[in-house]
């Protein structure tokens, strides 16, 4: 099977759906948007509490996992990747984050002179239908939902006063610049419905007719005919497919899936190709490499003389309960995002900004996709918002089925280690304050045999840290003043004409928070940015 169209869009991901909206928008441009994954059809796509039951399902979830961790006791951790239309935003947090202005501002004097605050918030706020409205840090009208969460907890709130008697402000909004203090998180739901980058950007339009979307189609590798680039070899089931690409391809596959693609091709680190089977075209050690990810230490705490949701997890009466609440009101537990309240605050005195990041949950359990516990508990998990350590994407073998190595790194710098053992510090004293005295709030993990020892805090660090599903990188953009990087900051593929990078790989450095909205931003500049190649 061989067809030909304009633009091929490869992954309908969180970035994938917004660029089939932007590009197919111009009419004489015929695009084509290639997904592995099937329909989002599944009921748990759309009730908020379905990533209990999409993550670490092979229906939902790519089901990587990385290799053993030295740093985490040899421990391998899943590493879920939405597969499915809409990619990871059909089945992660729904926490609505831009990071900090200091991010962009940062990744302005690395050398990418287009990407300062004042060059992404018109992005922000144009994307956006925001609960709160047009304001000077919001948009309405957009495509990208976003509202107030539908169930609040006394216990939680409980968590904000602790955190306001040692000294954390309460905030109502986490993305005006400054993310610094407790709040409740803001949601990418729409009236208690998740609100997906396929809901929002790719079902509207999905009947022009210059675009065509395809699912079930894995695309194995570009073709590169004498150094250009002319279209994408994939499988549709058993069925092997050409598509060529007159004006050019756009990888919108993630920081894993990009990677696998590229390597598959043949450009990325000649010797891994070569040790993958794969003869390399281009020398390119920096494909799979910078790969940054949030590592949080999930701390548990078991507490009294409250409601949380592991009484009502195992409660016959407290599920039906919930059931109806949505079922007729479209609220309750069965809207939450896996983390309701945030905190944004410092590892130590000396952070010239807020280097952690809290996610506070009504609940505990070992890990998602077993059972809550039986006792009453709160989670409260701090991550390294900036870390410092950098891991790998390689391939395996040639093909896609083969599968993919991913080594994060964890907590491999000094730097690293320390501020895991600072946060573990912050929840104790968070979890110390008068306020939660009535809760009688008990450690369980890491627990109270941990003592404050720097060693024995960054051992126990490694022992309860766990991903929080946010890798970036591993295709950077750079500015003229790095040559080397895989990509222009206009998302260009330096070494190969016609191919774009678009999604999360690009990022230069992880943003300070939750990072599915800081992607959704880069491909509305991303997709302006094409057209106007397209138009040169």
């Amino acid at each position: 099977m061989n067809k030909e169209f304009d633009i091929i869009i490869v992954g309908a991901g969180s970035a994938g759906c917004v660029l089939a909206n932007r590009l197919s928008a111009r009419p004489d441009l015929n695009v084509l948007l290639l997904e592995a994954g099937d329909k989002d059809n599944w009921v748990w796509f759309k009730v908020p509490v379905g990533y209990l039951f999409a993550i670490g399902n092979p229906r939902a979830d790519w089901m990587f996992n990385t290799t053993p961790q030295d740093s985490l006791g040899g421990r391998s951790l899943a590493y879920p990747r939405g597969k499915t239309l809409g990619g990871s935003s059909a089945i992660n947090a729904m926490i609505s984050m831009r990071g900090q202005k200091a991010d962009y501002e940062g990744w302005k004097a690395s050398g990418l002179t287009d990407w300062g605050w004042d060059d992404v918030l018109p992005a922000f706020k144009r994307i956006e239908d925001h609960f709160l409205g047009d304001t000077d840090h919001h948009g309405s009208g957009g495509e990208w939902r976003v509202e107030y969460p539908r169930v609040q907890w006394d216990i939680l709130d409980a968590l904000r006063d602790a955190g306001e008697e040692m000294g954390i402000p309460k905030t109502e909004d986490f993305n005006t610049g400054d993310n610094e203090g407790s709040g409740y998180f803001h949601v990418n739901q729409k009236n208690g419905v998740r609100w997906s980058s396929a809901r929002g950007f790719l079902k509207p339009i999905m009947k022009r007719p210059n675009l065509h979307v395809e699912t079930g189609v894995t695309v194995e590798s570009l073709i590169i005919e004498n150094g250009r680039l002319t279209g994408v070899a994939a499988l549709k089931g058993k069925q092997t497919c050409t598509y060529q690409a007159k004006a050019g391809v756009v990888l919108s596959s993630g920081s894993i899936g990009s990677v696998q693609i590229l390597q598959r091709s043949g450009i990325g680190p000649a010797e891994s190709l070569k040790a993958a089977g794969i003869w390399p075209l281009q020398d390119k050690p920096r494909i799979g490499g910078n790969l940054q990810d949030h590592l949080q230490q999930r701390a548990i705490y078991k507490v009294s003389n409250t409601n949380t949701l592991n009484q009502a997890y195992h409660s016959v009466f407290g599920k039906a309960r919930m059931g109806l609440d949505y079922a007729l009101f479209r609220k309750g537990p069965l809207t939450m995002a896996p983390s309701q309240v945030g905190i944004f605050t410092r590892s130590d005195d000396n952070q010239p900004r807020p280097n952690i990041q809290f996610h506070l949950q009504p609940l505990s359990l070992d890990r998602f996709g077993e059972p809550l516990h039986k006792f009453p508990a709160i989670t409260v998990a701090a991550c390294n918002l900036r870390p410092t350590s950098r891991g790998t994407v390689r391939i395996t073998g040639p093909t896609a089925s083969d599968g993919v190595d991913i080594s994060p790194n964890y907590l491999s710098t000094d730097e690293d280690r320390k501020i895991a053992a600072d946060a573990i510090r912050v929840t104790r004293r968070l979890m110390s304050q008068p306020t939660l005295f009535p809760y009688a709030p008990e450690e369980f993990l890491p627990g109270p045999t941990v003592s404050d020892d720097q060693h024995d805090l960054e051992r126990a660090a490694g022992q309860i840290g766990t991903t929080i599903f946010h890798p970036v990188g591993t295709i950077a953009m750079g500015g003229d003043n790095d040559p080397t990087s895989p990509l222009d900051q206009r998302f260009r593929f330096r070494s190969l004409e016609k191919l774009w990078v678009v999604d999360a790989s690009a990022m230069p450095f992880i943003s300070s928070g939750n990072t599915n909205t800081p992607t959704i931003m880069m491909a509305e500049r991303g997709a302006e940015m094409i057209l106007e190649d397209l138009k040169a």
